[in-house]
């Protein structure tokens, strides 16, 4: 069977010419896009198009995953067929589904959305005409009435995966694990940022058609079948084409599915693997499969901000305590068990079996930021920081080609904790995590600054030159900063003319002494550190509320903030009901998380300890693993564990004994 190949898919330039003739541009979104966002969240993120990094950290992490993971990723769709299998199914090709997994379809419309949020931050035509050729053979692939999976489509008595049971070969009759929805979800979610980025019709109206055969086929009316999915994310899809079109048809559908897991009357239910053991309303603990979870729980915030429903809002507050207060790594990692990719029991949090799913950490941060804008509290950006810095970007490697999809916090060198091997991989026949870093990362500038009406809130520091309108005051924004190795900012406040507004500055939860929000980690020692702020040099004399430091006042032109979050070392330890971290400490040096590594301590490293009286010093090594600061004393030299098995497969621990 012909392979086709990458770059620029060639073959399906006709193809481009065709699909591009018919598209228009910002002629479906009505005006209700606004409107919708005002009727459910009260702060914003200010968009990514009006941030442009210029960050030493950030800034190279994005433009690996840009320049060099997304054509990876296409090379490497390309040869396991992912877009072969649009072409079968539509009739372009003969042959038999590719592949072997039953979502295999979303690797490629995560692609596009990661490209397409690279598009928002900079115009690239090259790039663009890639994704037109992408969605072009999309579409090809999507049946008459805007169904659209193919592995179903080309054969639906033969699934690529043996555990989707076939019983009739119908739509629908195994929703529990077909991923038919989750294709949805993930489809509408990547067109909707295609839109935003390009304003072309082309991917927007394939999945609208989806949704609109989603809409049709779902409910309680005669005719229509009831059940939810069994993968969530086309809840947050629905909700995010509701904003972008008004049509509450997608609304009310993402809500059905809510409102109807844990009902028995509804369907068969999937159980606590699927959160669908009791109502989501009833939910108080972090359950089952965790990247499910996260993306279920980010759906119930939206419903919570859109239709003001209480009883969502508890749920997911109780939800959140008990993930953060018992469930969390340190790293921000989520879901500790590699049986069901699932969460554990409260405070079952091993180390060298640790699972923590790439996917699951990127979910966590989307549901962390939509609490944010939901309640305006900087406790949810602590948790993003926290997981961004350690366990998120630990999934991917320096030279943006191989990927961890567990994220273990100790590694023996033998046990094989990432699906088969002892470090990262290349690829994966499962390919979710690979290419879910790659829808994330580029949207990362996006969460630096949120607004409300008259608020400004500074959220994570990077340096960035930003322009946005801020009530009815048109505003720059600058910050300039070397964190995350050190913790001096300095932000300059630019509006166009003399405004009197709300600028919020986040402290770090590491610059308050606390590790995360909760008692499940807390420094053996306080740090006696204070955060000091000045104002075109005059020092400020106040203190963080929760969580920010609020300046109200007329800004003009040249205003200059300089902030400092002085970093030391800082020694972490666990919750005593923590069985695997009894008598350990880790350590972290500002947002950091380090890990000690046997390429670095090859003499002594399975008798590493600290002790109560050690001292530790700080270095920068511009030329180890693209410049970090490291941790050393006499007994061994830490690096952040983001950055471990980058230099072959060896030993790695983050917990370390202590001895008084």
């Amino acid at each position: 069977m012909k392979k086709y190949t990458f770059p620029i898919l060639t073959i399906f330039l006709s193809l481009i010419i065709f699909v591009s003739c018919k598209e228009t541009k910002n002629d479906v979104v009505q005006s209700s896009k606004t409107s919708a966002l005002k009727a459910g969240y009260e702060i914003e993120p200010v968009n990514i198009q009006n941030v442009k990094l210029t960050d030493s950290f950030w800034l190279p992490i994005i433009k690996r995953v840009q320049e060099i993971t997304i054509a990876y990723a296409i090379q490497k769709c390309n040869e396991e067929g992912r877009f072969e299998n649009f072409l079968i199914a539509g009739k372009q090709k003969t042959g038999e589904v590719r592949g072997e997994m039953p979502f295999d379809d979303t690797d490629v419309y995560k692609i596009i959305e990661g490209a397409s949020n690279t598009l928002i931050s900079a115009p690239n035509p090259k790039l663009e005409k890639v994704l037109d050729s992408l969605i072009a053979i999309v579409k090809i692939g999507q049946e008459k009435d805007g169904y659209l999976t193919t592995w179903r489509t080309i054969n639906p008595a033969k699934p690529p995966a043996p555990w989707v049971p076939v019983i009739e070969g119908k739509r629908w009759e195994s929703l529990q694990i077909s991923h038919e929805c989750y294709n949805s979800g993930h489809l509408i979610e990547a067109a909707v940022v295609h839109y935003e980025a390009t304003g072309k019709r082309n991917f927007l109206d394939i999945a609208i058609k989806n949704a609109d055969l989603l809409v049709k086929t779902f409910g309680d009316k005669p005719g229509q079948v009831k059940g939810v999915p069994g993968h969530q994310i086309v809840e947050t899809g629905l909700i995010k084409l509701y904003q972008i079109t008004g049509k509450e048809d997608y609304l009310k559908l993402a809500k059905y599915f809510l409102d109807n897991r844990g009902n028995p009357n509804n369907h068969k239910l999937y159980g606590e693997y699927a959160q669908d053991h009791i109502p989501v309303v009833q939910q108080n603990e972090v359950v089952g499969h965790a990247v499910r979870a996260v993306y279920m729980y980010a759906g119930m915030t939206d419903i919570a901000a859109m239709t003001k429903d209480q009883g969502y809002t508890d749920a997911v507050n109780k939800l959140w305590d008990n993930m953060v207060n018992k469930k969390m790594y340190i790293t921000g990692g989520i879901g500790s068990r590699h049986d069901g990719e699932a969460f554990g029991e409260n405070y079952e949090l091993p180390n060298l079996t640790a699972y923590n799913e790439t996917c699951a950490a990127i979910g966590d941060v989307y549901w962390n930021h939509r609490l944010h804008n939901l309640t305006g509290k900087s406790q949810y950006f602590d948790v993003i920081e926290r997981t961004m810095y350690n366990g998120l970007i630990s999934g991917i490697s320096l030279n943006g080609k191989q990927f961890f999809y567990p994220n273990a916090l100790e590694s023996d060198g033998v046990f094989k904790s990432n699906r088969g091997s002892c470090t990262r991989q290349a690829w994966f026949d499962c390919s979710c995590c690979p290419t879910n870093l790659i829808r994330f990362v580029p949207s990362i500038p996006g969460l630096i600054y949120s607004k409300s009406k008259d608020a400004l809130y500074v959220n994570l520091y990077a340096s960035n030159n930003a322009s946005f309108t801020l009530g009815k005051t048109d505003l720059e924004i600058s910050q300039q900063t070397g964190y995350p190795w050190n913790g001096k900012v300095v932000i300059s406040v630019n509006p166009k003319k003399e405004s009197q507004f709300t600028i919020k500055l986040r402290v770090p939860g590491w610059a308050r002494n606390e590790v995360l929000p909760g008692d499940l980690y807390t420094y053996k020692k306080a740090s006696t550190q204070k955060v000091s702020i000045n104002l075109n040099g005059e020092t400020l004399a106040i203190q963080p509320q929760d969580g920010y430091l609020t300046i109200t006042r007329n800004w003009k032109k040249g205003d200059k903030i300089n902030l400092n979050f002085q970093m030391e070392v800082q020694e972490v330890e666990t919750n005593a009901k923590v069985e695997s971290n009894k008598n350990k400490v880790s350590l972290e040096y500002g947002p950091i998380v380090y890990a000690v590594e046997e390429i670095d301590n090859k003499t002594n490293f399975d008798k590493i300890d600290v002790a109560a009286k050690d001292t530790f010093t700080v270095k920068k090594e511009p030329n180890l693993l693209q410049g970090v600061n490291v941790i050393e004393n006499s007994k061994f030299k830490a690096i952040p564990y983001y950055s471990w098995s980058n230099r072959g497969v060896g030993k790695m621990k983050v917990w370390l004994d202590y001895k008084n």
